[in-house]
């Protein structure tokens, strides 16, 4: 994998869009109009630069797959952050959901560590490439990186699908949340095997 930089913001954004559209929790966010798909780009822009800031974004090798990786304890209030939040409630959450979006956010930071860790926030694959083992090699990387930052990784996903694969990595389910869907939050130790 290597490191992407603000050149490949659009690629990224791409990828996680598509890869997210149906997403139960992502859209749970997104307001659904008839600029929806405009708004979930606005949250993988707000996402890919809140990680440039605060953590990192990674691509797979041959530019199919990403991962933004946040890390929240470095995570600051400051004048950039406060005017991406703004844009991120203008853009995709829309003025009226802010109650909403509120109180997932503090039921979900209620859950969340407050210990520094690897926060994998988004991994997705191209979807015409998905099946090729792709996301499987972004996520051993993803592996290799958070054990050498000695960092446990944690996520969440409403994708239950998606539930054995995370598990074949050495991801545990530590808890669940209904927010009028199931929010599964996942974490993998520190040089756990696989």
């Amino acid at each position: 994998m290597t490191k992407a930089n603000f050149q490949d913001k659009q690629l990224v954004i791409d990828i996680l869009s598509k890869s997210f559209d149906k997403n139960k929790s992502v859209n749970f966010i997104v307001k659904q109009d008839k600029k929806r798909s405009q708004r979930l780009k606005a949250l993988m822009s707000y996402s890919f630069d809140m990680c440039c800031h605060y953590g990192d974004v990674y691509l797979s090798d041959d530019r199919k797959g990403c991962a933004l990786i946040l890390y929240p304890d470095t995570k600051q209030t400051s004048l950039k952050s406060i005017l991406l939040d703004i844009k991120l409630i203008i853009n995709c959450i829309g003025i009226e959901n802010i109650p909403k979006a509120m109180r997932r956010e503090s039921a979900i930071k209620k859950v969340q560590p407050s210990l520094p860790v690897y926060y994998l926030w988004f991994v997705g694959v191209e979807p015409s490439h998905q099946d090729k083992g792709i996301g499987s090699a972004l996520m051993a990387e993803l592996l290799e990186d958070s054990d050498n930052k000695k960092l446990p990784i944690y996520l969440e996903t409403s994708t239950v699908k998606n539930l054995p694969w995370y598990k074949k990595f050495g991801f545990n389910t530590y808890h669940e949340l209904d927010l009028s869907y199931k929010l599964f939050f996942l974490k993998r130790d520190v040089g756990v095997t696989n």
